[in-house]
This record gives C-alpha cells, structure tokens and sequence, in this order.
C-alpha cells in the first residue's frame, strides 16, 4: 500500500485532499499516521496491505472500537485491537429505560469522549454515557435527502433527538428543526454537536418529554423510538395534511398506526421502509405516514 507520512493530529484536516484514497484506512503508530494515496500521486513510502479482518463485528466510534451482542471473548477484542489498535474497547450489554442510557463494559484499554466524523458531519460523545445511532446511517441520510428534496423550508419535530444524529443532517440539509432530548447527558452534546456543525440557526433545543414539548405546527416529525407508536396521540395536534410521520419500531406496526389514525380522523397512507435485521426475524422499520 502506497502511503504518505503525516502528522497523528494533522489527519482531520487532509481527509479530504485529492491525494487521499478514501477506500483505505490510515495506519497510526505512534504520533505518525500512514494515509494511503490514490494512483497517480506521489508517496513517501510503501507498506504491507494489512490482515483480512474476519473476527467479531464491531464499529468505530472516533478511535473508540463498540461491540454490541453477546459479550466478545478475550480473542475476540485481541483480533479487533491487533486490526484497528483503537484507543479501547466497550461493549455495549443493553440500553437502559426511556433515556437509551447504554449498560457497558471497558474490555481494553480507555474510553472517555470521542470525536467521530460521519457523512461530512462531527459527532462528540462518550460511548458509556450515550448511545449513537450508528446502524441507522442510511436511515439519517434519507431523512437530510427528503428535506432536501422539499420545495419550501420544513419545519421538522426529531422527538428523540439524543446527541443530534438525525437532528444534525436534517438541519444540515436546510430544515429547522426542533431537536428534543429527555437525557440531561444527550442533551448537553446535543447541543454541542449543533454548535460544532456550525447549525444553531436551524435548531430549537428542548430538554424533557417530548411529548410534553411539542409546540406549533410541524412538517415532518422524526420519531426515532421504538415505543413511537404508542405516542402518536401526542402528535396529532401539531400536524396538518401534507405532515409526514416517520414512525420507528420493531416489525411492521403499520395496523397499528393506521387504527390509531382513523381514530383521530385523519386520512393518511402508509409506506414501510425497511432499516436493518434486529435480531433473528425481526427488522427495524420506519413508517412513512403521510397525511391527507
């Protein structure tokens, strides 16, 4: 692998020169970072492509390694540290109550807060304190394309907006957004991750129950838990026809949220979208509801 000597702490500012292949991770020893090149650009040096990772899945949370599932063995989080040496390793055992709050354990080395890059955005939080969406990448994507797609300037209700992972891209692409977080945690970098992605004037923030903290008259409302559908009656009177729902939950809850519609009186249609596998037979789904 063709390779470029640069600077551990200079790496965020040449992600994006031309010169950078994108296809490849950066190998860090030390404080020097190895930045693969793409052909046709000089290189300083080259290096053995690493290993094929076949071990346990994991994502990257900044230069933190998170494991959800059954809980990795200790070869487990050696193959992961020997492929990727990250600052640590968690494990994530479960989310806790209405707050999302994750149950963790530091398997290797140290945690603490990270800075994490995602589609063009920046994401700071510390993985024991707060969850972060990670699998629903392409969900978060939609979400900023349909704003975009919109004629006119939306304003959007992200009901469960924890440190801004839907909020963010959405405001990002052009909405104002009213971004709502029951977390004190989440909320604090929530708001910091506003500020971070130079956003403030898109984004309304409020700390509490959602449904207690919905107010006016929404566009489209984000509804990003999987409880949702049981709090659809709150969202009923701040939204008009032509209101787009987006209503988060484990299989196909569409009777449901039909039943629960009609009984408000309103006209809607339902499409489903699929999100990711769950868990063995069951998917996580969103319901487009789009109100007539």
């Amino acid at each position: 692998m063709r390779v470029r000597a640069v600077k551990k702490d200079a790496l965020p500012a040449v992600r994006d020169e031309p010169w950078v292949d994108p296809d490849r991770r950066p190998y860090v020893k030390g404080d020097t970072a190895w930045v693969p090149v793409r052909e046709g650009f000089p290189s300083d040096s080259e290096i053995p492509d690493r290993h094929e990772y076949t071990g346990r899945g994991y994502f990257m949370l900044g230069d933190v390694a998170v494991v959800h599932g059954p809980r990795p063995d200790k070869d487990d989080v050696e193959e992961i540290v020997r492929f990727r040496r990250p600052r640590g390793v968690v494990w994530i055992e479960a989310l806790a109550d209405v707050t999302r709050t994750p149950e963790t354990h530091l398997l290797r080395g140290e945690c603490g807060e990270v800075c994490h890059r995602e589609s063009g955005y920046t994401y700071y939080l510390d993985p024991q304190k707060v969850m972060f969406a990670q699998g629903n990448r392409d969900e978060k994507m939609r979400m900023a394309r349909l704003v975009s797609e919109d004629q006119k300037e939306e304003r959007v209700a992200d009901m469960f907006a924890g440190i801004g992972y839907f909020t963010v891209p959405m405001a990002g692409a052009g909405a104002k957004v009213h971004a709502m977080e029951i977390n004190p945690v989440a909320f604090g970098y929530l708001r910091r991750n506003i500020a971070a992605n130079n956003l403030e004037g898109q984004v309304e923030v409020s700390c509490g129950d959602c449904r207690n903290l919905l107010s006016g008259d929404y566009d489209r409302v984000v509804m990003g838990h999987f409880d949702a559908v049981e709090m659809l009656p709150a969202v009923f009177s701040h939204v008009h026809a032509g209101s787009i729902l987006h209503v988060h939950s484990i299989g196909d809850q569409s009777a449901k949220i039909g039943e629960a519609l009609k009984g408000a009186g309103f006209s809607f249609s339902i499409q489903v979208h699929k999100v990711k596998k769950y868990r063995p037979h069951a998917w996580h789904i969103v319901q487009d509801v789009t109100l007539s």
